[in-house]
């Protein structure tokens, strides 16, 4: 296999491991993992599979929820390599695509032509094409634009037996009499199939738009003189053919859109009005419950939103979308629906019969907020803490839209008589809901009341002549299921189509066909016996259930949604954007942590080289605990792993160096000219890296001898505030605690700079470089020892300001984990960046502080930590506070520097391409005379190194307004900051 794939073959279990599950209840090893790079590899991994009496397995996104993307077979992922946009042929809207291009992806390459592809699945961050048409995917706006099926006008695909055949529109007799020569007859016996089965497709199938259950061999009956067989070949599950290349239709983006955000008291009476609400020909309509407004109100990214669109507490909401090309037509069928709602008797005074009514929502912004809720509906609901959880296995069941009220209303009687509730959202305007019962599936009891619901939720979908799988495809979960939905007949007509194609089965098998049984309990993520080790964790895990104090409950938390698996948009998840490696990903980290704890993966997994070679990429940038819909928290589990491998395996030198550099800081400074010889001479520079395996590519921070060492200042009578100077800043980059100190000075406030009892000489440090080594015990102490300092004025509730973003927030996360207790709930509560502090006080209207206009730009870059914690709005809004500044975010995820990360000789390559995604192409793009402004000491240093250009700390841009201390009313040119940055150095020097 390697010799016919230069893409990756992976055998080992840590990389099988990471694909043994999808965003299903499932869990299967493969036998190989293999990531082609061309569809001729993927041709010759075929034949070879096939050869060797192996199945093949096509993957996508890995975000199915019925588990199709996982066998024991050797899984082929497209992701990686197969994602080229072949053509875009904008005049007659259609596109050929490779199988692993992601939709988002796609539409931003279309939007220039004003076209996109419009089946607008929630998971469009990471969702494949070859996935979508895999599963027919429907998506949002279905009612207007249809399901795959509708949108994929032909298929180049690889056939078991290794034949290359087109599938598309063809004239139904012509093909018939050409079909030998061209095929062997594959396509005559297909489309004769067709014409005698017709009939009973007439009787079998739904009439509703939500049907995926089964083959669409309704694509081959006699309705004209063509017929599109890529239409049999989208919903097939990768159970037919390997998708080379697909063809799809194109539409004109949306140009206008308004949201009607309708309120009910009852759920129930949401279900009965979505049938009058379509009437005014919306383009979605949306159902999100109270379940998930009251876990998304739980989510700092979501919170904001809720607040804006949500009165009350109502117990469902109805999203209703008007799209018309006509803005005045949105307007009017928005007033016709408030109208509606009136006439349905709902009113918010509660003088109809009901309390109620529509928010309008006309903000571009606003909208685009709404829409990222509604898509993370799936993910909020699995953001439950607890041992159960929503499970997937009836969720996408389809029926009649006049039959919704009373389908929802019978299924909660159902989950009622087992035991449990249903979490229900999604897509009201087509009769397709996402309902989930909460189980535990590592009970053997709510695996019995699963298979109970799944047969009693099956028989009402029948009663209501609706659809069994209504978007998510057929998979584990529903395909034994196709006998009591469609009868005898139909199942042996998918098995012959199955035979046809496949007669060997070797493509997927068990999927649509001679399925396994659904509550097969080896065949999940928790089989019987399934148990996590109990270990000595390091840090507090105990909100969440499990072994290991909680830890094993934590890691569960990821449940392969796989939306860290997004390309633009956020920080999430910065090394997976440079490598496309499922290892690099947040999910994969999470899927091998849970293999490990659980000792599936061999004894001594967690502290092994395999785990330390998942973890090397992560660069703890805390995008996923604000980003991953579910909460897992990578770089906290990080410090655990890190923490069980020097336990076992020491330390080496480079770790050593790093994590002890707050405790040698104050002697380096004071030898800063020789500690700084090896940036000046290579030969010393090539002997770090040979020692340290520290880069000699990159220049290190330059220590400084005028250490900031700052008293107390500022007016005696002013509000006390604590200035908490971090170990950078104090010995790097003084100035700007300097210009902390001259801002809070200036603006009235009584600065603080407390000294600990202990060492006095040693300023406070939060542990953050000791954690990072996996030295817990280390970052204890030192955190004691700021702890005992701090705790006294936090709990007379003063200020705790700090500048270097990583250090603050070590404060707000870190420390009530490692010493949970009052001191630490106090000091988190206090603890705020300055940026955060200023912004908050001018909002208040209690910062009196003096600033002069700065004409010009600041561009600025926000570290992930600040974006984690919601504190990179507030630098924006304090440099805004500046006359005439203009300020601009730029749009950037993680700079790569991540502390030693960047200057790590393996790591070198990955941190510049995080830096080039978006950050450095901005920075360079930046007029000569715009400051560059950035709070990471990391940060700054990556700009810096890759685009010649200084970024400044956000402090020093305000202290340059306040009047009197201007030194540039604007950035210097950049003569002057070439020349201003040899003397820096020289003076470090």
């Amino acid at each position: 296999m390697r010799d016919a794939v230069s893409g990756e073959v992976m055998f080992d279990a840590f990389s099988r491991g990471r694909y043994a599950t999808d965003a299903s209840i499932y869990q299967i090893m493969p036998q190989a993992v293999v990531t082609p790079r061309s569809t001729q590899e993927m041709a010759a991994a075929l034949a070879i599979a096939r050869d060797e009496g192996v199945a093949v397995t096509p993957r996508g996104g890995g975000t199915s929820q019925n588990g199709q993307t996982i066998n024991a077979s050797m899984v082929m992922d497209t992701t990686r390599y197969l994602n080229r946009v072949i053509e875009v042929d904008a005049d007659n809207r259609r596109a050929v695509v490779e199988p692993g291009v992601v939709l988002d992806e796609l539409n931003r390459m279309l939007k220039p032509h004003g076209l996109w592809f419009p089946v607008d699945v929630s998971t469009a961050s990471r969702a494949t094409i070859g996935g979508m048409a895999g599963n027919n995917s429907c998506g949002t706006r279905s009612l207007r634009y249809g399901r795959m099926r509708d949108n994929v006008l032909g298929i180049d695909a690889r056939l078991a037996d290794g034949r290359a055949l087109h599938f598309g529109t063809v004239q139904r007799d012509q093909a018939i009499a050409q079909s030998p020569a061209r095929d062997d007859g594959l396509v005559a016996r297909l489309l004769e199939l067709g014409a005698q089965e017709a009939e009973e497709i007439g009787a079998r199938f739904p009439d509703v738009l939500r049907r995926v259950g089964g083959y669409n061999i309704d694509a081959l009956v006699p309705k004209g003189p063509t017929n599109n067989l890529a239409e049999l070949l989208v919903g097939s599950e990768g159970t037919l053919a390997l998708f080379e290349r697909i063809e799809i239709a194109l539409s004109p983006v949306i140009r206008n859109k308004v949201f009607g955000v309708c309120h009910f008291p009852r759920f129930h009476d949401a279900m009965e009005a979505a049938q009058h609400l379509v009437t005014l020909d919306p383009i979605a309509v949306e159902l999100v419950d109270r379940t998930m407004i009251e876990l998304s109100r739980d989510i700092d990214i979501f919170r904001p939103t809720l607040e804006r669109c949500v009165r009350g507490e109502p117990d469902a909401l109805l999203i209703v979308e008007f799209g018309e090309e006509d803005p005045s037509e949105n307007l009017r069928r928005l007033e016709r629906l408030s109208e509606m709602m009136g006439d349905l008797g709902y009113s918010w005074s509660g003088q109809g019969r009901r309390w109620g009514g529509m928010v309008p929502v006309k903000d571009p912004a606003l909208q685009a907020a709404i829409t990222e809720v509604r898509q993370a509906g799936l993910n909020i609901m699995m953001s439950m803490k607890s041992e159960g959880k929503p499970v997937s296995f009836v969720e996408d069941c389809a029926v009649p839209l006049e039959h919704l009220g009373a389908y929802t209303s019978r299924l909660t009687e159902v989950f009622e008589r087992h035991g449990t509730r249903g979490t229900w959202y999604a897509h009201a305007s087509v009769g397709c809901l996402h309902v989930r019962p909460v189980l535990n599936l590592k009970q053997d009891k709510d695996v019995r009341a699963m298979r109970a619901i799944a047969e009693e939720a099956m028989a009402l979908v029948r009663d209501y002549k609706g659809s069994h799988s209504g978007e998510h495809g057929d998979g584990i979960s529903r395909s034994e299921f196709h006998e009591p939905m469609f009868g005898r007949r139909m199942v042996a007509a998918f098995e012959t189509v199955k035979t046809g194609f496949d007669p060997d089965g070797v493509l997927n098998p068990g999927r649509i066909v001679n399925p396994p049984r659904m509550d097969d309990r080896s065949l999940m993520r928790f089989p019987p016996g399934y148990k996590a080790e109990d270990r000595k964790v390091a840090l507090e895990w105990s909100a969440w259930p499990g072994a290991s104090g909680g830890l094993q409950g934590a890691v569960e938390m990821c449940n392969n949604n796989g939306a860290c698996r997004k390309l633009k948009g956020g920080a999430m998840c910065p090394s997976f954007r440079v490598t496309r490696n499922e290892r690099d990903v947040t999910r994969g980290r999470a899927n091998t942590l849970r293999l490990a704890l659980s000792g599936q993966l061999g004894p001594d997994a967690l502290s092994s080289d395999a785990m330390a070679e998942t973890l090397s990429l992560c660069v703890s940038c805390k995008a996923c605990k604000r980003e991953c819909p579910t909460g897992v928290d990578m770089a906290r589990m990080k410090i655990e792993v890190q923490a069980a491998r020097a336990q076992r395996h020491g330390l080496s030198l480079r770790d050593r160096t790093i994590a002890y550099l707050p405790r040698y800081a104050p002697v380096a400074a004071r030898l800063a000219g020789l500690m700084n010889l090896r940036n000046r001479v290579p030969l010393l520079a090539r002997l770090g890296e040979r020692l340290l395996g520290l880069s000699a590519e990159r220049p290190l921070p330059s220590w400084r001898r005028d250490v900031f060492d700052g008293q107390t200042a500022g007016p005696e009578d002013g509000r006390e505030v604590v200035l908490f100077t971090d170990t950078f800043n104090r010995h790097f980059e003084p100035e700007n605690a300097r210009a902390a100190v001259n801002v809070l000075a200036a603006a009235g406030f009584r600065v603080l700079m407390p000294r600990a009892t202990q060492q006095p000489g040693r300023g406070l440090c939060c542990g953050r470089s000791f954690l990072a080594a996996g030295l817990v015990d280390q970052a204890r102490t030192e955190l004691t020892r700021t702890l005992d300092t701090l705790a006294p004025l936090a709990h007379r509730g003063v200020p705790i300001l700090g500048l270097e973003p990583s250090c603050l927030m070590t404060l707000r996360d870190e420390a009530p984990a490692l010493l949970p207790g009052d001191d630490a709930d106090a000091v988190k509560a206090c603890a705020l960046l300055v940026d955060e502090f200023l912004a908050a006080e001018a909002a208040a209207g209690r910062l009196d502080l003096p600033l002069s206009p700065l004409a010009g730009e600041a561009h600025v870059h926000g570290h992930c930590h600040q974006k984690a914690f919601n504190a990179f709005q507030p630098t924006l809004e304090m440099l805004r506070l500046i006359p005439e500044l203009k300020v601009t975010a730029i749009d950037s995820g993680c700079c790569g520097m991540a502390g030693a990360f960047g200057y790590q000789a393996e790591t070198l390559d990955v941190s510049r391409a995080m830096a080039e995604l978006s950050l450095l192409p901005a920075v360079r793009a930046a007029g000569p005379e715009a400051f560059i402004v950035a709070d990471g000491t990391s940060c700054r240093h990556q700009i810096a190194d890759g685009s010649g250009r200084p970024a400044m700390h956000a402090i020093r841009v305000l202290e340059r307004a306040i009047v009197g201390r201007q030194d540039h009313p604007t950035g210097p040119a950049p003569a002057a900051r070439k020349a201003a940055h040899s003397a820096q150095v020289s003076q470090n020097l």
